[in-house]
Order: structure tokens, then sequence, then C-alpha cells
């Protein structure tokens, strides 16, 4: 747009990215979370290490940048640049052979040598971005980029591409965070002679910490949940780096990954047997039996089938599944799992695969398509984290309609509604405290809801199927990020946020054609009534080519809350009045009939209010508004009753003046004709007795005289709505009639 010179630049640093090579929830979010962020306004480059692994189908539409040496100690290193654009994202992936043309990315001997020359090329290189790309945040993901943040400030700051480039740096899991010999500071790094930097990265006797020269380097600090923020400021949680974290508190925040929810969409899924919506969920019944019969378990739709896909760890909980199985299985709830681990893990699954032949099937590989049949066929999936992070699978599994069973930690809290009996509200099943009865006891209530209770358990499904998982809003909270580190860059706004607009106007449109009559009536009150003025203006502001009579309608609604206010008192009697008629109209065919003409004075009225709303606008005072609505009324009164005419002009002269003192009250006797009136108001419109309301109940002809009824009624009872009942309206109007005959005895 031209109100934005650039949009945000971000260099996006990751180990992995999917599709491009994928370990873990790492993998994931690299491969979606830049495509977010470009929707939301940013220009962003991700930069990946070519491993031997990625496969030919993306190499061979690589595209050379350029080549540089990167000095890695007392080495030079050679460091390519390869350049692919997928899913409209640009990656530039880091080529040297000699330390990524390997089988796998992780576990080999000198890893701490590797990402510490990936660390030093991300930031060489950003004085070689294609296009002349000038980044303004480096945003870096877990241990494997941390050196990154403490190169840039140490080898690179005096440079000024360097001075403008904030950094923030990601925790996806604690656990894993670089830990090498401290010989890799003056071998690899060429730190040691640097004080602060050795001191800052050192972490006990002869070893040094990557994630932790991260952490006291980084402008800002995110981790993947709120609730994983706070824990691992714990030392339960913070793997000794809980210190670090405490101190920069106030850098750090958590912000909730997402999904691809287009690949994890059971409406189009070509992975499962059959697609279904939150809608139409009748194909996920077909998906179950046949998961079922895939995998040897009795074809059943009466048992609840609980499915794990995991890795066989004892942080995702295996010593709780381990320890409760038995009880699980032994009481009807079928399991599968799908993974691979700790090899005493896997034995224990062997043995309750064979032990419950049809209940259990333990399935020890990696399979991904197998993964997305888990999910949409089974009923609930477990994950009994020791910790979480984040997590994915619970987000993937709720998309598909499977219930989630989780330990309340990090992001399984933050993304599992637990389900509340009474109010049905829900989207899981939940337990607090690592324990394998607990675990259990969380499986049997997600069970027992299954079996006694389907329909509750539909909707908890149908609740958990609406959540929104998606990048959009994690996006959003980054840009924000973003902003806040960079608030000279100007916020770029995307082209699609111009569609709420259209939207927004096709409703006025349809209140300027079905509410255009009260929106008239209710115009000249809103000129006299200060009170409303700022609600009005405020919901009336982003019509620039609208009429000006919807635009008033919300004023009359607004006013409403502010009838006790001396000066809004007066506000609803134009709009009281019109229900106070038709009601009197459906009892008597007489009343109708002098009913009649008074409607047609009423719209001449209504057509001289502009009038008072032009003289609010050219700021009159509040006794000159007041007059002419006097006047208006008048107008009214006249037409209803020929014989009243002289004397309610007389009395609007009259009020001009009487208003200033007594403006709330003089509206109500204007209408009675009596030029007295004026002076007299404010005892006329004091409630009456319950037996001069009884005796005078009868007395009330004129359709002048039920206007003037509406109208004190609206200023002595300012909490009654205009739709009060029969009865409620008649009082009001025999304490009136009363008071003009009193008024007419004294002429």
């Amino acid at each position: 747009m031209s109100d934005n010179p650039r949009k945000m630049n971000v260099v996006f640093a990751s180990a992995e990215a999917a599709p491009f090579v994928k370990t873990g929830g790492l993998g994931d979010v690299a491969g979606s979370l830049p495509a977010a962020l470009q929707k939301a306004g940013a220009n962003v480059i991700v930069m990946v290490p070519l491993y031997g692994t990625i496969s030919d189908e993306y190499k061979s539409k690589m595209e050379h940048v350029t080549e540089f040496y990167v000095s890695l100690g007392w080495r030079n290193e050679y460091c390519g640049l390869e350049r692919l654009i997928h899913n409209g994202v640009t990656y530039l992936f880091v080529d040297n052979k000699r330390y990524f043309d390997r089988d796998y990315p992780y576990g080999f001997f000198d890893d701490g040598e590797r990402f510490a020359f990936f660390s030093k090329a991300i930031t060489e290189s950003l004085q070689y971005l294609p296009d002349g790309f000038k980044p303004d945040i480096l945003h870096c993901n877990d241990w494997h980029t941390a050196l990154a943040p403490v190169f840039l400030r140490e080898f690179y700051q005096g440079m000024p591409l360097y001075e403008n480039v904030s950094t923030i740096f990601s925790i996806h899991n604690i656990a894993f965070q670089g830990q090498f010999s401290a010989k890799v500071l003056e071998d690899i790094c060429g730190l040691a002679h640097i004080p602060a930097a050795a001191f800052q990265l050192t972490c006990g006797h002869d070893a040094i910490n990557f994630m932790q020269g991260a952490l006291n380097y980084s402008d800002a600090i995110t981790t993947v949940s709120p609730t994983y923020a706070g824990e691992i400021q714990t030392p339960a949680y913070g793997e000794h780096l809980d210190g670090v974290l405490r101190r920069r508190r106030e850098a750090l925040q958590g912000i909730v990954n997402g999904i691809d929810t287009d690949h994890f969409n059971p409406e189009t899924d070509p992975a499962i047997a059959q697609n279904f919506s939150v809608d139409d969920r009748s194909g996920k019944a077909v998906c179950k039996a046949k998961l079922q019969e895939e995998l040897g378990l009795t074809v059943r739709d009466d048992q609840p089938l609980m499915t794990m896909v995991t890795r066989l760890t004892r942080q995702k909980g295996m010593d709780l599944v381990t320890y409760a199985l038995d009880r699980i299985l032994s009481n009807g709830v079928q399991v599968a799992v799908l993974g691979t681990g700790d090899y005493e893990y896997e034995n224990a699954l062997r043995y309750f695969a064979s032990k419950y032949p049809g209940q259990m099937s333990a399935r020890i590989q990696f399979d991904p398509t197998l993964s997305q049949r888990m999910y949409a066929g089974s009923d609930m999936f477990l994950m009994p984290s020791l910790f979480e992070p984040c997590g994915l699978s619970q987000m993937i599994a709720m998309r598909y309609g499977t219930l989630p069973v989780v330990r309340e930690t990090g992001g399984l809290k933050d993304t599992v509604i637990p389900y509340n009996y009474v109010t049905g509200e829900g989207t899981g099943f939940s337990f607090a405290n690592f324990n394998g009865e607990e675990m259990g006891d969380a499986v049997f209530r997600g069970a027992r809801l299954f079996w006694d209770n389907h329909d509750a358990w539909n909707n908890v499904v149908t609740q958990a199927m609406n959540q929104d998982f998606s990048w959009t809003r994690s996006a959003s909270k980054y840009m924000d990020l973003y902003r806040w580190m960079h608030p000279e860059v100007p916020m770029w706004v995307p082209e699609v946020e111009e569609k709420p607009e259209e939207k927004a106007e096709e409703p006025k449109a349809e209140e300027a054609a079905v509410e255009q009559p009260k929106a008239e009536e209710v115009k000249a009150p809103e000129a006299e009534a200060p009170a409303a003025k700022p609600t009005a203006a405020k919901k009336a502001a982003p019509r620039k080519t609208a009429a000006k009579k919807p635009a008033a309608k919300p004023a009359a609604k607004a006013a409403e809350p502010a009838k006790g206010e001396a000066p809004a008192s007066k506000k609803p009697a134009t709009k009281a009045a019109k229900p106070a008629v038709k009601k009197a109209v459906a009892k008597t065919a007489a009343k109708a009939a002098a009913e009649t003409p008074a409607k047609p004075a009423a719209a001449k009225a209504t057509a001289a209010k502009p009038a008072a709303t032009k003289a609010a606008a050219a700021k009159t005072t509040a006794a000159k508004a007041t007059a002419s609505k006097a006047a208006t009324e008048t107008k009214t009164a006249t037409k209803a009753t020929a014989a009243k005419a002289t004397a309610a002009k007389t009395t609007a002269t009259k009020a001009a003046a009487a208003t200033k003192t007594a403006a709330a009250k003089v509206t109500t006797v204007k209408a009675t004709a009596a030029k007295s009136a004026a002076e007299e108001a404010a005892p006329a419109a004091k409630p009456a007795t319950k037996a001069k309301v009884k005796a005078e109940e009868s007395k009330a002809p004129t359709s002048s005289v039920k206007t003037a009824a509406a109208a004190t009624r609206a200023s002595a009872k300012p909490e009654a709505k205009p739709t009060a009942t029969p009865a409620a309206e008649k009082k009001p109007a025999a304490k009136t009639v009363s008071a003009a005959r009193k008024t007419q005895k004294r002429r």
C-alpha cells in the first residue's frame, strides 16, 4: 500500500523446516509460521542448512545466490546460499558439504562445531541477502542457532547494517540446550578472549551452553506457550537455566504454536478412509472401523478407541502409560500406540499387545500416514507428558474430532479445556499431577461420557473441532513483538483487512432501509441529550457516505440507560408516544379515530426536528433546543385538538423562558395547552394518588393528552421502557389529565 514504505524484514533461522527436513515440532513451526508472518505483513527469509537428506525434488529447483567464506576460530569455511521459493516464502539453504551432507541432521560428535558454523554463517550472510534485503529482525530458534545473537553483538555490532538488527530467540524445548566442552569457546567460536562472552556462555566447569548465550544476548525471548514460559522460570522445569530466565523475565513471553490447518483437515485429507466435517461426522465412524481393522483390533463402535502418536520417552509420560495400561485395557477401552523410542517402553508395549489381543495394538515404527489415520479414527488421544512446551498432537487430534486426555502442563494446559459436567463446556479431559492413577481416572472420565451420555460426548467433539488452531493468531502476536522492537517501521496493512469494512457497511444499508422512520423520530432528542452524543458519534464515525438517519438510531439506544439524567430525561418522549397511541387504538375504536389525525401531525413534527439538530451543531444553548421541541409538541397537540391551538402556541412562547430553570418538566405541561402550564409544570408532573388515578382514568379522550402522558411517564419514570404494559401507561396519563383540568379551572 502507498501508506507503507516497506514491510518488516525478518530473517527466520532454524535447523529444520518442513517439508524439507523435520524431526519434531521445530520443523512444523519453521514450515508454517513464516508463511503466516508474510500474510500478517512481513517479508520473511528462512535460513536452513542444506542437509544431504533433503529430497532431490527440492534441490533441483534451488537457485545459487552467492558464496563466501566464514571465519570459525582459526578456520575459513566455505558457505554457499541456495534459494528456493516454496509456498510464497523464500528459503535460503546454507551449503557446506563437510558439515551438512550427512544422513541425519543431528547426533554427531562434532555437532558443536557444525551448528557454531551455522550460527556464524547466518550472521555473516546478512550482508549477502538477495534483492538488497536489509533485516530488521533476526529470529533464531533453539540451540542450533543460539550463537547467532552472540556473534552478532560481539563481532558485527560496529557495522551499520547490523546496528538496526534486533534479535529474538525462541525456546522450543529447554531440555535441549547445546552443551559442549569449553574448548569449543576458543577453538571454534573464537570468544575465549572476550571476558563478557566467556562468562555468559560458561555453564560449569569446562563446559559452555549455547542456549545460555542466546538467553543473555538476545533482545527478546519467546517460548511456545504462556504456561511453559512460567514453568521454565522454576527449578523443576528450568533445567538449570531458570535463574537466567528469572533475571530476564521482562524480555520473556509465551506464544502458543499453531498447526497447518490446510494439511490437517478432515474434510480434504487424502490419507484417511473417508472425509468428514464438524457438521457431518458420519465419515469418522468409517475411519474408526477401518483403523480397528488395520490395527488388528476388534471392530466395535461401542468401545472407545484411545491412541498415542509419540516418542516413547519418559518426557512423554510413558511411565504413567505402562503403569495404567492393565487397568485401562481390562475395563473396555481399546488402545493403539505408534512411535519409537527407549527400548524398555517399546518392549512394555509389545507385552501388553500380546496380553490383550484385539484390545491393544503397538506399532513400533515411524509412519506419518498411519498417524493421520489414527488421529481421524480414534475417539480419544492420550498425552500424559511430564512436561510439554506446546505440543501439536493434541491440536491435531481436536481438529479431527478426537478428544485429548492430557496432563495440565505447558501448552497442553493452554490448549485443552477440561470437560465440565455441569456446564457441558470443554474440549477434552485433563489431570494435574504426574501420577498413573490420576491419568487412569481422566481416561475413564472420558470413557464414561462416551458410554453413558453420547449426546454430551458429541457436543464436546463439536466444541473441540470448532477450536481455531491456525497460525494466524500466533503470527499476529509475533508481529506485535516485532513492531514493539521496531516502532519506526510503519504497520503494513494487508489488503485482506479491507474486507471487514465492506461487510460492516452492509448492515448499515439495511439499517437505513428498515429503521428510517424511527431514526427520524429520535433525531431532535439526540441534539438535546448531550449524554448520548459521544456514543452516537462513536458508532456513526465510520459512516462517511451513509445517511444521517441510521446514524441516529444507535444514539437513541445508547441514551436509554441515561434517562435518569436531567438533560436526557426528555429524549424518550417522542419515541414513547408512539407505542402509547398504538395500544390505545387497540383498546377502543373511538380512540383510534381520535388518534388518526395525530399521526400526520407527528410526521410534521419530526420533519421540523432537524432544525434542533442544526442548532446543536451550531452549539446553541439547551434552552433553545428545548423551546424548539416544545413548539413542535404544541403543533402536534394543535392538530389533534383544534380548539386548543392558540393556547398551545402561547404556551410555547412563554415556555422558552421557563425552560431555563425547569427544562425537564416544562415539556409535559406544554402539551396540555394551558397558559399557566409552564409555571405549574413541576407540581403537575408529580405522581398523583392512587385514588385520583382511578377516578381520572376514563377522562383522557384526546391524542394530545396521550402524547403528553407518554412524555410525563418518560420523565417521571426514567427506568420504564417505551414498551410498558397498558396498566403502567394509564397511570401517568390520568395524572396529566388531572393537572390539565386544574389548570383550566384556574383560567
